[in-house]
């Protein structure tokens, strides 16, 4: 690490930290689509001269480890034409070392006295791309080339003077133009406020400073991860995950992570992970770094820089041709429930070295549905990441109503999605008898119904954890799965995890989800049994429940029968041993 004052380091590091927060609250303000504005589905970083993330906006962790990549393909690409006042676009995982084509970057090379000398970087989630299915989310996609419109980096604008063709190539290609170009723009005033802040950083500091310091972050970051790392036992930690696959008859997705600790470097091997599939839950490479390194970071100290000196010591197998790396014209459309189930495995390996560190498998990442029809003369598509349930930890109870740790997002209020669109939200609750048992319960489902008020919409969902819900650790227990409903005229169907059949609704349907609970931690018989009572007393399970997994008698009036408790609880230890 070069020499520098800890004191002024700290300065700078909070300062680009404060230029990427920024960043991302300008997006936010001023996007017009929900699943931007309200869910939060997007990202911003402040990047060096060399594309490397030096802070991260406060936004989606499984985004942020993918910018490297796209920043290099970037430079590569335009390698000595690149200039103050250009703004970059891509969104292809082929062509721009992109995700999915929904998520955009937008990004702007930061010059100071004519030398570039950082990148502001956005991503968001765009409401439509356009390809086979309204929100560009096609589990259906067998190619790329089915999922929407592909952009290789162009230049938005090119030293200030914007491109018009490619804003209007991209109003002719996607069924929501009203929504897509206004967030692009709001990226646009995203990285040019970053531009602003970083050069008002390069002139209180100066430019030379500033770069000895970004380096001595990087290596800052480095030394305070490989001190995390080498406090873990040095070992070989295996784990297998699964996803529940594609369409009525789904093969499972399986994942395979064999997570090697030795000093202060981690391995993570994917190889045994199933081949990538004909359908659109594929991820890139570079997604799957993004993940791994998500997952390793949340069990470092909070005093590790969020940038990329933290990823040095890790690196990542994925074989080509896997669901992890997958290669040309695989579909990504999905991908996101494969970047969950990335970290879920990461927790699941980690659970042997770091039990106090990890939690019990959650609801497996986001479900996302996807609404879309004609109201008023013009086309609407409304998706949203509905969210979340976390496993419980050696701690505390799994918690209700937050996000996978890996995406940091919300639902869209009620409000919002009643007043733009056809849709009244019947039930938004918690889902009693969810939890997975334990010494700490897992956190209970999330329910959320819609009730369609006209014909004629097309409907999709991407969920998971049917066949496969959340693991709990420790002799916890197993969280319930997840239930897809459809009312159809006062019949219901049960819905797969990711139907890949177009399905459309007319009024008065309604798909009514209730997302998987999360896995419990530790022996049920071990929970105090007042704990128990309070979930009684809260609705939170049934008194049956409690008797069956617990352990812990309840009368009809709601005391803790003692005795006949003691007796259970001796039942289910011996059958527990």
């Amino acid at each position: 690490m070069a020499e520098c004052d800890l004191a002024l380091l700290e300065i700078i590091k909070n300062g680009f930290e404060a230029i990427a927060d920024e960043m991302a609250i300008i997006l936010m303000r001023t996007a017009h689509s929900p699943i931007v504005r309200d869910a939060m589905d997007f990202s911003t970083a402040l990047c060096d001269a060399n594309g490397e993330n030096i802070a991260q906006g406060l936004t989606t962790p499984m985004h942020l480890g993918s910018f490297y990549d796209a920043m290099k393909h970037l430079m590569k690409q335009y390698e000595g034409d690149i200039a103050d006042g250009d703004v970059f676009i891509g969104n292809d995982p082929y062509l721009a070392s992109g995700q999915h084509l929904p998520d955009i970057y937008v990004v702007r090379p930061i010059f100071f006295e004519d030398e570039l000398c950082g990148w502001a970087a956005t991503i968001a989630h765009h409401v439509d791309v356009g390809g086979l299915v309204p929100g560009s989310n096609s589990l259906s996609a067998t190619s790329i080339h089915q999922e929407g419109l592909r952009l290789p980096f162009l230049k938005l604008v090119s030293a200030g003077v914007p491109d018009r063709a490619i804003h209007s190539i991209i109003a002719a290609n996607v069924r929501t133009p009203d929504l897509v170009l206004p967030d692009i723009a709001a990226q646009c005033a995203a990285v040019e406020a970053g531009t602003r802040s970083l050069h008002e950083m390069l002139r209180r500091y100066g430019r030379e400073r500033i770069r000895r310091y970004t380096i001595a972050l990087h290596d800052y970051a480095e030394k305070l991860a490989r001190a995390a790392i080498s406090a873990i036992a040095d070992g070989c930690y295996t784990f297998e995950d699964h996803i529940d696959g594609l369409g009525d008859c789904p093969e499972p997705v399986v994942f395979r992570l064999k997570l090697q600790i030795s000093g202060d470097e981690v391995v993570a091997d994917w190889t045994g992970t199933s081949a990538q599939v004909a359908g659109g839950i594929n991820a890139p490479l570079s997604f799957c770094k993004s993940n791994v390194y998500a997952a390793l970071r949340s069990v470092m100290g909070d005093d590790v820089p969020n940038c990329h000196g933290y990823t040095r010591p890790i690196r990542v197998i994925a074989p080509e041709g896997t669901v992890l790396n997958c290669t040309y014209p695989a579909a990504c459309g999905g991908r996101g429930i494969t970047g969950y189930r990335i970290v879920d495995c990461m927790f699941g390996a980690l659970a042997d070295c770091l039990p106090d560190r990890v939690a019990a498998d959650g609801a497996g990442g986001s479900t996302l549905p996807s609404f879309s029809g004609r109201q008023r003369g013009k086309t609407f598509v409304f998706s949203e990441c509905i969210m979340g349930v976390w496993g419980a930890t050696s701690q505390h109870d799994g918690q209700e109503g937050v996000p996978h740790m890996a995406s940091n997002q919300a639902n869209v209020p009620i409000e919002i999605i009643e007043a733009d669109y056809p849709i009244r939200i019947e039930e938004y609750a918690i889902a009693p008898d969810t939890a997975g048992a334990g010494r700490y319960r897992g956190g209970l489902g999330i329910t959320r119904a819609y009730r369609i008020l006209q014909d004629d919409v097309y409907f999709g969902v991407r969920s998971d954890k049917v066949r496969y819900p959340p693991y709990g650790l420790f002799g916890g227990g197993t969280g319930a799965p997840t239930v897809n409903i459809l009312q159809v005229d006062g019949h219901e169907q049960v819905l797969p995890a990711m139907p890949t059949q177009p399905i459309i609704l007319n009024t008065g349907d309604v798909f009514h989800h209730t997302m998987a609970g999360g896995g419990g931690y530790g022996l049920p018989h071990e929970r105090a049994p007042q704990m128990v009572l309070d979930d009684v007393l809260d609705e939170k399970i049934s008194i049956q429940t409690a008797a069956r997994d617990y352990g812990v008698v309840i009368t009809p009036d709601h005391v803790i029968d003692e005795n006949a408790t003691r007796n259970q609880r001796l039942i289910l230890s011996g059958a527990k041993q």
